[in-house]
């Protein structure tokens, strides 16, 4: 089989390398892809975003499969109109989508539908949204973009005037758009986070192996928030008690809320949860594979990536085993000098082999491209995410970092705690 897949980044590198396991898969195409992605799929220079130039890309090369990973493409339509034009695809419908696309929708989703979260208030005009917080006045407060900001639309203001910024910045100066349009206000959870992705039909949920994001740019979970620093698998807070009441009280309500709100999701679903000390509770959902979960996850399936796009898209889901490796997994990212604010690219990244990996690690790029001569360059924030698996967490990311110190470029930085957390709760 012919599969295209759509985005360019660390996770679709992943899912690339994953794919190419396959003995299904005998053709690999990407868009646009990256420098790392272009020395194992045919990459094609038409924007993730472009939905007729992408419709296009599957006709003339005749791809069996379309596996559109990134959140916009899939906001904006891209697998109904494939979809529509026979092609197979792996993502939710433009209907589904919304439940990453909109936080105001997905939060009054989970409240028609007594789905665990945090409390929280709708606004539409900034002053609202301010008295709102004044009135409250409680710190940390969280004040949310209601649409897609690369991740970045999440501000935790420890104090009124870093609340009253934040609203402001999103709802006057749109430093997101036309996500900032509306904006949620929710209470501060404490406690563990853990992200857990799940393959889901509308019929069955089949969740994968549970990760640990690190989001703060800075060691001690310090700094900016950024698009993940760093992800270890499994998370070790994520117990097999607390995954059954997952499934009870979120997985399983969720799927039969879309179902009920006639949305019904096929693809990949991201639950980001709080343990709070009241329980799990939702504090997001992505409506596709995470970035950087993906590149601990899918390292550890055993099962055939392609048989279960296949069983997604028959809806036979329930009639797949779906195996996972032992052991754990730890990826580092390594970033430009001042991600996620202002960075220079078109820096030489040296130590890699001529396929853009290294010795001791998989090298999944995010942010790469391919000079003249054949050389890796950084084209982004986060550049490269250093990935390993060992039997153990502790010498898993002994091995990423190993390898990580043996790849460099001008300015780089990563952080150097990645799983810290995860090894303290397993003592």
């Amino acid at each position: 089989m012919k599969v295209l897949v759509v985005g360019g980044g660390g996770r679709e590198h992943a899912i690339i390398m994953k794919l190419s396991e396959s003995p299904l898969v005998t053709e690999l195409y990407c868009a646009p892809g990256n420098g790392g992605i272009a020395k194992y799929a045919e990459c094609y220079p038409v924007k993730a975003t472009d939905l007729d130039g992408m419709l296009a890309l599957a006709k003339k090369l005749a791809v069996d499969w379309v596996f559109v990973a990134p959140d916009d493409p899939l906001v904006l339509g891209m697998a109904d109109l494939l979809r529509a034009n026979g092609f197979k695809v792996f993502g939710p419908s433009k209907a589904a989508a919304i439940i990453e696309g909109s936080k105001v929708f997905s939060k009054n989703l989970m409240k028609k539908y007594g789905i665990p979260t945090a409390k929280y208030e709708v606004f539409t005009e900034a002053e609202k949204a301010i008295d709102y917080i004044r009135s409250q006045n409680t710190y940390p407060t969280v004040v949310k973009a209601d649409g897609l900001a690369l991740g970045k639309g999440v501000i935790i203001a420890q104090s009124e005037q870093e609340a009253i910024d934040a609203v402001r910045s999103i709802m006057e100066d749109r430093i997101f758009g036309e996500s900032g349009s509306k904006l949620v206000v929710e209470e501060f959870l404490t406690g563990p986070e853990v992200s857990v992705l799940a393959f889901t039909d509308g019929e069955t949920v089949e969740p994968m192996i549970s990760s640990m994001d690190h989001k703060r740019a800075l060691d001690g979970d310090r700094g900016k928030n950024t698009g993940g620093m760093g992800t270890v698998s499994p998370n070790p807070y994520y117990t097999k008690e607390i995954a059954e009441q997952c499934m009870r009280e979120i997985f399983l309500p969720t799927m039969h809320a879309m179902n009920g709100e006639n949305r019904t999701f096929r693809g990949c679903l991201y639950f980001g949860l709080m343990l709070t000390p009241n329980g799990p509770k939702v504090i997001e959902y992505n409506c596709r594979f995470g970035d950087p979960e993906t590149q601990v996850v899918l390292p550890m399936l055993k099962t055939d990536l392609l048989d279960i796009m296949e069983a997604v898209e028959k809806q036979k889901l329930a009639d797949l085993p779906i195996e996972w490796k032992t052991g754990a997994c730890a990826c580092v990212i390594l970033a430009s000098g001042g991600y996620p604010e202002k960075y220079e690219t078109g820096k030489e990244i040296r130590g890699l082999n001529e396929k853009g990996q290294t010795e001791g690690a998989a090298v999944y790029h995010a942010g790469t491209k391919l000079s003249e001569d054949g050389k890796f360059l950084t084209a982004g924030g986060r550049v490269l995410g250093i990935t390993a698996s060992a039997p153990k967490l502790r010498d898993a990311l002994d091995a990423a970092y190993r390898a990580a110190a043996a790849v460099t470029f001008d300015q780089v930085h990563y952080r150097r705690d990645i799983g810290q957390r995860a090894l303290a709760a397993k003592k």
